[in-house]
Formats: structure tokens, sequence, C-alpha cells
């Protein structure tokens, strides 16, 4: 979810279609809002036959639902997916940590230095109140638990969390507001914990860290 920069390789279906995902997950198109299509296409400057490939795409990820000849619609927010999305992604983030961990060389450890510096200048920007730092938030956030997964030397696998943390993140997106404290201190934690290689403490964060993430959204209630 904005994290991505435009590759001059990106044919217009590809920039169109990050579009689109990145409305989705910041909640610009809301869950349940029709898709329609003469709209979408001057708003995205694209042609239907293709944009209709975009949103079936879309459907893969249950970002978008097929309503048959009815057109697209933006998939609903529901507490069973919320749930099933948070188990999902501890189980694929602590499998990627242990294997990270494991792997992971002086350059690993570097990215994610950088990636925690630039995550914790937009966390004491939101903490003083800056809401104008969320979309950096957002950015740096993801760029920081894929700094620490990032030796686990598997594709698949990081892109499969970075699909399950990206749906993850449309339910904080939609709560409209920042954890504050908590979650900068397990970002911290987290940071030294992957230091020092610590599996064990580091698992335990992210358990933790996206539990009380779940918590934090169904206290919103945005959630029904």
């Amino acid at each position: 979810m904005l994290k991505q920069v435009h590759d001059p390789a990106e044919t217009v279906s590809d920039v169109v279609f990050r579009q689109i995902r990145e409305d989705i997950i910041s909640g610009t198109l809301p869950p349940g809002a029709k898709i329609k299509l003469e709209q979408a296409k001057e708003r995205y400057s694209i042609g239907i036959s293709s944009l209709r490939e975009i949103l079936s795409r879309l459907t893969t990820e249950n970002l978008v639902v097929a309503e048959g000849q009815r057109g697209f619609e933006v998939s609903p927010a529901s507490r069973r997916e919320l749930l099933e999305l948070a188990d999902l992604r501890i189980v694929l983030e602590t499998h990627a940590i242990g294997l990270a961990f494991a792997a992971g060389n002086l350059e690993w450890e570097g990215r994610i230095v950088a990636a925690h510096h630039r995550l914790a200048a937009a966390e004491r920007k939101l903490l003083a109140g800056d809401v104008s730092r969320t979309v950096d938030w957002v950015r740096y956030d993801w760029e920081f638990h894929q700094a620490i997964v990032s030796a686990c030397n598997s594709a698949t696998l990081m892109a499969t969390l970075s699909s399950v943390f990206d749906r993850f993140l449309r339910y904080h997106m939609l709560a409209e507001s920042f954890r504050g404290k908590p979650v900068v201190d397990d970002h911290r934690l987290l940071f030294e914990l992957s230091i020092r290689r610590d599996v064990a403490g580091a698992t335990d964060v992210v358990r933790r860290h996206v539990q009380s993430g779940v918590e934090h959204v169904l206290k919103s209630g945005r959630i029904l």
C-alpha cells in the first residue's frame, strides 16, 4: 500500500491496477462501493476492457467482488475476515522471521536499521499530532516489516505476506486512527530483537503487535 515506486517497465494497466488497489486499501474506495465502469474509466484514464481485466485481477486478492452482469464492487469489510487475516499474517510473518534470522547478513541488518530510522521519524511526527504523516507511516511500516523478513529467500512467501499485510492494513485505514505509543514501542522492540536475531522474542512481539491491532480496529466501532 503506497509502497511501490513507479517502474519505467510498467504498462498502463499495471499502473492503474496499482492505483485502484491503493484506493481500496486506503479506503478512498470504501467497502461495498459499486465500481461503475464508465466513471472508473474516466477516473483512471483506461479503456473498459482493460478495466474489467484489472478488476478481475483484484478479485483474486478478495479486494473486489464480481457481481456477474451487474459489474464489480469493493469487497465488504467484516470482523471474520479481519480475524482470518490477522491469523494468516502471524503465520506467514513469524515463519519468514525464522528463515530470515538464520540467513540474514550485514546488508540485511543495514536494511532493518534504515527502515526503522524512517519509520521512527514518521512516528515521532504522528505522536506530535502531525496527521499529514499518516501516508508516510503506512509506507514505512510495511518497509520495516518487509526489511526484517527480506532475507527469508522466498519470493512466494514475500509476495503472499505483502498481499495479506495490505488487506490487514485496509482495516486499520478504516479505523481512521493511529495506535500511538504502544505501536511505536512494539516497533522499537522488534527492531532490537531483529538485530539480536532473537527469533522467539521477535515472533512473540509480532503476535502481540498484530493481535493488539485487531483490538484497536474492533474498538473503533467501524467493523461489524
